[in-house]
Order: structure tokens, then sequence, then C-alpha cells
């Protein structure tokens, strides 16, 4: 049996995809060949491709192995996409951190976009890159970002980059992250979140068995939660009933929805097909939802595998990761225990 003290959680970006870590690691030291390589045999799987590519790009968003690749191999197709996912990851970095110049990074980027959509015609991931850079338009100067929803209850925004990445890709869960992360961005005053919430339901209540976007709704509320906790630390003063709502509807019924409609009807899925954050967001969901039989399976799922999300939010410091781990393995323990199971 194994304790949950002696329990060490693995944080690689990669998750479960063995060939994308090797790539990862390979990029980290400015060698491309190996993501070349992957990337070449990932092909038009589609969905895989766009998860590699995303990885690939935060990683080496910090490093110049891409420009090297670009260098060497001018015409590559996967290169100049994997350009455009190093430009948009730099951009939204230095948005996010207010960097002087980040505007015109922004506009490096979407051209970046462009030209590898017009490169590769049927490739969803330079539409996923520009939804990625949507979020970035704070208040939708680009017409782009205020299109007419596919759903009238919820706001305009990217959703002409969604169809496109759609027409490429159905059910592309980075794009309806994007989406989510926008629609709480850049949609105003006290109906952003809710604009968000109400995506993430409206998204949960057409997925088909199986899709990952059923997990969607535990972002939206993990963010909820997140701004909640915020204002009570703001006030300096403790909240006991503040998590009390994971135990209660709607969070609760659409945290086993994903558990029985999404987790349970793909316990046999190919590994690479699964998120080690989304089963962190469930794993969190139906632990703070008490739901702990339930949550054990998922825990048993991510193996060693962890994600810092959502657990930081039930530390008394969101910055100290080491909290943030600690909370983890004490909620796997107590739900593996609650099953009568031991990893």
């Amino acid at each position: 049996m194994t304790g949950s003290h002696e329990f060490h959680p693995v944080y690689h970006p990669a998750g479960f995809d063995d060939a994308l870590r090797v790539a990862v690691e390979e990029v980290r030291t400015g060698r491309w060949v190996a993501m070349r390589d992957l990337l070449a045999r990932t092909g038009t799987d589609w969905a895989l491709r766009t998860t590699r590519t995303q990885v690939l790009g935060v990683v080496a968003a910090g490093t110049t192995t891409v420009e090297a690749w670009s260098e060497e191999e001018r015409d590559n197709l996967d290169a100049r996409v994997m350009w455009a996912r190093v430009l948009v990851q730099r951009a939204r970095r230095a948005h996010r951190k207010r960097y002087v110049g980040a505007h015109d990074l922004e506009i490096v980027a979407r051209q970046a976009c462009l030209i590898a959509a017009e490169a590769g015609p049927a490739d969803p991931v330079p539409w996923v890159c520009l939804l990625a850079l949507a979020q970035l338009d704070e208040h939708q100067q680009r017409a782009e970002h205020r299109v007419k929803p596919w759903e009238h209850m919820l706001p305009p925004g990217p959703w002409g980059l969604l169809r496109q990445v759609w027409d490429r890709d159905q059910y592309p869960r980075e794009a309806f992250h994007h989406m989510f992360e926008f629609l709480n961005s850049c949609t105003t005053g006290a109906a952003a979140l809710a604009s968000a919430v109400d995506f993430g339901r409206w998204v949960a209540s057409w997925a088909p068995f199986g899709s990952a976007l059923l997990a969607l709704p535990l972002y939206a509320y993990t963010e909820s939660y997140r701004q909640q906790l915020d204002a009570v630390r703001r006030r300096g003063r403790e909240d006991p009933l503040l998590r009390r709502q994971w135990a209660e509807d709607p969070a609760r019924g659409d945290a086993l929805k994903a558990y029985h409609h999404w987790f349970a009807v793909t316990t046999d899925a190919d590994p690479l097909r699964r998120s080690v954050a989304d089963l962190s967001h469930l794993a969190f969901s139906l632990w703070a939802a008490h739901q702990y039989v339930e949550a054990a399976p998922v825990f048993e799922t991510l193996g060693p595998h962890a994600a810092l999300q959502p657990w930081v939010h039930v530390t008394d410091d969101p910055h100290r990761p080491e909290l943030a781990e600690a909370a983890f393995v004490r909620a796997r323990s107590q739900c593996l225990s609650a099953a009568g199971t031991s990893i």
C-alpha cells in the first residue's frame, strides 16, 4: 500500500503523451528534429495535432528553437504553424504582463496565423491561434470579435473564428476553452463571468457522450470560486460557507454529468486523448462536492500526473505551489480511502 506521504505528483506539460514529452525536452535544449518528426507522424489527427502544437508552442516560446527550424526548413508547413503558436504565446504573455510593445507582438502573431492558415487550408490550428489572440482585444475593437453568437442568450464574440475551427475539427477542446476565456475577460462588468458560466453550461448541454467539452462548466465554476475567494481575502476575513456551493447544484450536477457522460464512458480511451487539466478539474469538483467514491477512479486515472489548478484555490496562499500539491495529495488520499483503493 502506498501512503499519501509517499506519493509525489509529476508535473509535465506533455501529460500522458510520452512521445510529446521527448519532443518537449528536445525543444528545451534547442533541438527541433524530434518536434518536426512528431508533428509529421501526427498528420491530420487534428485533435492530437492541436494539443501537441499547443504544448510545444508554450515550451518553445521561451527558446529560439522554432526560429532555427524555420530558418533551416523555410517551406515546412508544420514549422509555419509552430511559428504562429510561438508568436501567439509570446503576445499573450506580453499582454498579460502589460509589456511595452505587446500590441506590436499581437499584430505580428496575427499575421503569422493568417500565413499558416493560407499555407494549410484544412488545418484548424491557425484558427485556434487566432481565437487565442482574441482575448487580447479587451474592448472588442476588431469586427471579427463582435460576431453574432450561435446561441441568442450569449453575447457577441469571435464566433466566426470558432466556426472556422469547427468546420475543420468538430468539438475542438482548445477552441472552446479560448471562447470561454474571451467571454470571461472581454465581456463587461458583472455579466462577464455569468456569460462564461452560461457558455460552459450551454456547451455541455449538447456536447456528445465522451466529449471532454462536458468538463468545460467545471472551469467556469472554478473561475467563479476564485473570484469569490479573492473578494473574501480582500475583505480580510474567511467565509466558511463559500465552499458549500460545490456540493450543491448546478456545480455538483455538472460535475457528476462530466463524470458519467465523459469520464466513465471513456475509461478505456487512448491516454493521449485525456487532458491532465480536465481530469484535475473533475477530481477537484467531485472531491469538493463530497463525491469521494466517484473521484477515486479519476485520481487513479491521473496516476502520478497532477496539475496545480484548481487546487491552488483551496490553500491559504495561491502563489505557493507546495500548498496546492499538499491539498491535491490529501484529497487523493481521502478519496482513495473512501473507495477502498490504494495506488
